[in-house]
């Protein structure tokens, strides 16, 4: 009986007797792959090094002009170095920072630097706490009220000084004439020692109180209402509330604002830069109202000795970091004896 063949059977061998050829594996699983290693090798790539490009542009913002500035600045006062001739260098060694001990008008501006900010800061803080304890309730308008008292500090320094000179004035100004209501006989804001330093603390005061207030209000916000409850519950009044709730909680708040305050004074420039009749360098005419930064100015643009305000420089940079290293104490021992610890 004949044997019936399959259709579906293997087609028959090439002429030759030679076996069918095999078919290429397809290359596109392969290519997938590699496609799919190569992406993965580039997202742990950017994953790992993108941080870094993404923070680069401060680094070498503040390397070109802050590293370098304060290097140069450092090597500069080491050396005699003049304004007209910043190339020429000759060694002075420490005489620059020497003979500031010798230089009354250092220690003028010092003292002036600290009295301005004895008298800017304390009155600032306090009434900025104030203003933010009473926007801490609900009042109607007080998203108006927190646009009003940033607005100073989003004035010119340029304008803000220009119009506190007018407010001022010995002959003319609005403050005398006030003044002259309640027996006060015409004050020389501009030539005596104390009214010329109040005169230009009440410029850093208007500018800066409700910039601190909205910090002090935001740290108040931030309170826990249990804390209010319970005083409540015990019979505190809103003022035995604020000294023994708010105040205590807002301790980190009121050290970096006085740092800052501090920080900020000691830097203090444009305000009496402007408030002076001459718009000079000197503070006034005896140098009643000059700060360091203003006698800095005056060393290293006015008198073109950039060697010695070079020294000034670095001698306001050591007080920064004194300053920083006493709130670095202050806030440990704070964290040291707060109830969570």
């Amino acid at each position: 009986m004949a044997t019936r063949h399959d259709t579906a059977a293997a087609p028959p061998a090439q002429e030759g007797g030679a076996a069918p050829a095999r078919q290429p594996a397809d290359p596109v699983p392969e290519l997938d792959a590699r496609r799919r290693a190569r992406l993965s090798r580039r997202w742990r790539r950017d994953l790992r090094w993108s941080p870094y490009a993404f923070v680069s542009p401060f680094f070498l913002l503040f390397i070109a002009f802050g590293l370098f500035p304060m290097i140069y600045t450092a090597w500069a006062s080491l050396h005699t170095v003049e304004l007209t001739d910043p190339t020429h260098m000759e060694w002075a060694g420490l005489h620059n920072y020497t003979r500031i001990f010798d230089d009354d008008f250092y220690w003028n501006a010092a003292r002036n630097t600290l009295t301005i900010g004895i008298i800017s800061t304390v009155p600032q803080l306090a009434m900025a706490m104030g203003l933010a304890h009473i926007l801490n309730y609900r009042l109607r308008a007080s998203l108006f009220y927190r646009v009003v008292m940033l607005a100073p500090y989003a004035t010119s320094i340029a304008a803000a000084s220009l119009v506190f000179v007018l407010l001022f004035g010995r002959d003319y100004g609005v403050i005398n004439w006030l003044l002259h209501f309640v027996g006060i006989g015409h004050i020389d804001w501009q030539n005596d020692k104390w009214p010329s330093q109040i005169a230009v603390s009440s410029i850093v005061i208007w500018r800066w109180t409700g910039y601190n207030a909205l910090i002090y209000l935001a740290a108040m916000q931030a309170i826990p209402q249990d804390l209010y409850e319970s005083a409540a519950l015990d019979g505190a009044s809103r003022w035995q509330q604020f000294f023994h709730v708010t105040l205590p909680q807002l301790r980190p708040t009121i050290l970096f604002t006085c740092v800052v305050s501090t920080i900020g004074a000691s830097q203090l420039f444009g305000e009496p830069l402007l408030f002076d009749a001459n718009k000079a360098s000197s503070g006034g005419a005896e140098h009643q109202f000059q700060t360091l930064g203003l006698y800095l100015y005056e060393q290293g643009w006015v008198n073109q000795h950039l060697g010695r305000a070079s020294a000034i420089a670095w001698t306001m940079f050591l007080i920064l970091i004194v300053i920083g290293i006493v709130n670095y104490a202050i806030s440990r021992r704070l964290r040291a004896s707060s109830p969570g610890n």
